[in-house]
C-alpha cells in the first residue's frame, strides 16, 4: 500500500494555488474513523488556496468514512464517486465543495498526463513513417 491519508494531508503543498474557481470559498472537514475513534482534518478554501489543519469544528461540508477508505482515496486507488455509490463515503453539507476534495486527491496511480500520451503517439507515428520510407513494415528494403 502507498501513502496514508494522514501522511498525504500532512505533506500537502498548500503554497501552490489549486485549480479551483476563484469564487470557491468554504470549509471541508474530513472525519477518518478507525477503532472507535475519529481523526479530524479541516480544509479551509479561499483565493484558490487550501489550508489544512486538525480540527473538529463544524464545516460547510463534512465527509465521513473509515480510515481505510480515505487511504484508498489518497492513494488514487478509489474515486470519490465510487466510494459514495458504495455508501463507504458519506457527505453532509454544501456538495459544491466536493470539487475541493476532488482537486486535493491524487489521480489514479497509473494515470498519465494527456500530453505524454500524445507525445508517445506522435513518436510511434514518426517511427512507423520512417520505417515505411526505408522499405517494408520491418524497415528492410
Amino acid at each position: 500500500m502507498g501513502t496514508t491519508a494522514t501522511r498525504y494531508l500532512e505533506g500537502l503543498d498548500t503554497t501552490r494555488p489549486f485549480d479551483l474557481p476563484e469564487t470557491t470559498t468554504g470549509t471541508v472537514r474530513l472525519d477518518l474513523r478507525e477503532d472507535g475513534h475519529t481523526e479530524h482534518w479541516y480544509l479551509t478554501v479561499a483565493d484558490q488556496h487550501i489550508t489544512v489543519t486538525r480540527s473538529a469544528e463544524d464545516a460547510d461540508l463534512v465527509v465521513r468514512a473509515a480510515r481505510t477508505v480515505f487511504d484508498e482515496l489518497f492513494n488514487g486507488d478509489l474515486p470519490p464517486g465510487t466510494a459514495m455509490l458504495r455508501n463507504e463515503l458519506t457527505l453532509r453539507g454544501d456538495m459544491r465543495l466536493l470539487l475541493v476534495l476532488r482537486r486535493v486527491l491524487p489521480g489514479p496511480r497509473n494515470a498519465r498526463h494527456p500530453r505524454e500520451l500524445g507525445r508517445a503517439a506522435l513518436a510511434r507515428r514518426g517511427m512507423s513513417a520512417g520505417r515505411r520510407a526505408v522499405g517494408g513494415r520491418d524497415g528492410r528494403p
